[in-house]
């Protein structure tokens, strides 16, 4: 197989589209901007993967929707980044519902292509540190019978990842809210599996985040260290971005 002892980490992600991309940041940045951040996001996750897969056997893709977007992610992702087509057509289990039959379309997208295991992985951190994804894909690779979260923040997860298509997973989460991250460890208790927790992480998905994102990376951070993030710090730049730029658009 192709993919055999390989983990893939499936990239969750929207193509750059003025209007539709980083919509709660529209208040302070224009459509254009937005998007050209998000695109500048999508460099930097798939770049990171790509880094991490020097260290261990990764597969970087991008998780994607709809069908047909294919063309606007040219020339914003890392050299050996794929496409999985991820809009949660395909039969699903009837409780998973919402962004949940996405992610599990990606899961098993993945698996089916003969990779040993499979993440998820937003699109939204990309100061993410190389060492959780170089982390996540060991641990999978150790054991089949591990589930792999990193928890986020604000409640949620910023990786998910597994050696099966764990439907169970998926069921019922209310999703975008601050119990995500705590449904899925109950579910994975349930299913038997162990869970391994990395350490917590940040989206970058409305103002306040992308303040610390700003502050974050002109700084070292004193524990884990997190990814340069080329791409985002050259646009943060080239669109005169700061922290006090953000505050006189709030005003």
């Amino acid at each position: 197989m192709p993919g055999a002892g390989i983990c893939a980490i499936g990239v969750m992600a929207k193509a750059p589209i003025p209007g539709r991309s980083k919509t709660r940041l529209l208040p302070w940045l224009t459509a254009d901007h937005a998007a050209a951040l998000s695109a500048a996001f999508l460099r930097d996750v798939t770049e990171n993967v790509r880094a991490a897969a020097r260290e261990v056997p990764i597969h970087g893709c991008i998780a994607y929707a709809p069908a047909g977007a294919e063309a606007l992610f040219d020339g914003h992702l890392a050299e050996g980044t794929t496409l999985v087509l991820a809009d949660g057509t395909p039969p699903m289990p009837p409780r998973v519902r919402g962004f949940g039959r996405c992610l599990l379309h990606a899961i098993q997208a993945m698996l089916a292509d003969g990779h040993r295991a499979a993440v998820v992985l937003n699109s939204d951190s990309p100061n993410l540190p190389t060492s959780l994804l170089a982390q996540t894909a060991r641990l999978l690779l150790e054991r089949p019978d591990r589930v792999v979260l990193g928890p986020a923040e604000d409640g949620g997860y910023y990786l998910l990842g597994m050696t099966a298509p764990q439907a169970h997973l998926f069921e019922d989460i209310a999703w975008s809210t601050d119990t995500v991250a705590a449904e899925t460890r109950a579910r994975v208790r349930t299913l038997g599996l162990e869970l391994v927790e990395l350490a917590s992480w940040y989206d970058v998905d409305e103002v306040t985040s992308l303040r610390r994102l700003i502050d974050d990376i002109a700084t070292v951070a004193a524990t884990l260290t997190p990814y340069p993030a080329p791409a985002t710090t050259a646009c943060l730049a080239r669109i005169g971005l700061t922290r006090a730029a953000l505050a006189l658009a709030a005003q």
